[in-house]
């Protein structure tokens, strides 16, 4: 099949550049970034829609992280999970497409084009980062693909360890609370915005009696989550420490 035009219309050249691959088959990239929205309104594209690269993707980036951690790391399998988690999920991929500005090349309807800094385009990214790496598969191969999670998922590990993103907000603002002042932290609907439908929770975090944070969500427990992540910031805590057992190179044992 021929290049079809939107790769010189958007110029996906200058994506290639970004992360260091030329693709054989620059369709491959193309595809990865067609939402299925954008084929209901241009039912002649050429291409498909991004999903079955996701789906190929979600998988092969899932297996070089674990690789990388079995094989650089002899923490217990509980704790890499954990660090893996953190690693491929939503929050991670998102934040790893919004660097590559993978945004500009996406091909969306003109109702989801306009959700720009919402929720549901958060997730459209993460699942755009997963297809890339599907379509890096296909064209490129394994190594290929392996070199492009190292250099952009991979390297987001120190942060991860650093600052305790291997736990939920939630658990990582108790563990916190309960080793530094010796209190459980309480959470408390301090109101609720909207029709039963698009109702919006504000939640409060205390510790005893005095509110650290508040935060927002479509559910109650959102909003907790995004409380405690507020008083995470203010209080400057970032978890429980772990313990990281880095393999040596002398170090035979592979359990």
């Amino acid at each position: 099949m021929e290049t079809v035009a939107a790769y010189k219309e958007k110029n996906f050249a200058e994506l290639e550049k970004k992360i260091g691959i030329q693709f054989k088959q620059p369709n491959h990239l193309v595809q990865a970034l067609v939402h299925r929205s954008y084929l209901n309104e241009n039912r002649d594209f050429v291409l498909g829609h991004n999903e079955r690269l996701e789906f190929l993707g979600d998988a092969v980036l899932e297996l070089i992280v674990t690789e990388f951690l079995f094989q650089n790391y002899l923490n217990p399998e509980g704790e890499l999970t954990s660090w893996r988690a953190a690693l491929v999920n939503a929050i991670m991929c998102a934040k790893v497409a919004k660097e590559l500005e993978l945004e500009e090349f996406l091909f969306l309807s003109h109702g989801e084009s306009k959700d720009a800094g919402t929720k549901a385009r958060e997730f459209i990214l993460a699942n755009v980062l997963e297809s890339i790496i599907g379509a890096i598969y296909i064209d490129q191969g394994w190594e290929m693909a392996k070199q492009f999670v190292l250099r952009f998922v991979v390297t987001k590990l120190p942060e991860v360890l650093e600052n305790g993103l291997w736990m939920d907000a939630k658990s990582r603002f108790q563990e916190s609370a309960q080793e530094i002042i010796g209190i459980t932290p309480t959470y408390k609907v301090l109101a609720e915005d909207g029709p039963d439908h698009a109702k919006e929770f504000i939640v409060g975090i205390f510790l005893e009696k005095e509110k650290i944070a508040e935060g927002r969500g479509t559910s109650k427990q959102e909003g907790q989550t995004d409380a405690a992540e507020n008083a995470l910031k203010i209080k400057g805590w970032k978890g429980p420490k772990v313990e990281i057992k880095q393999r040596s190179i002398n170090d035979e044992h592979l359990g």
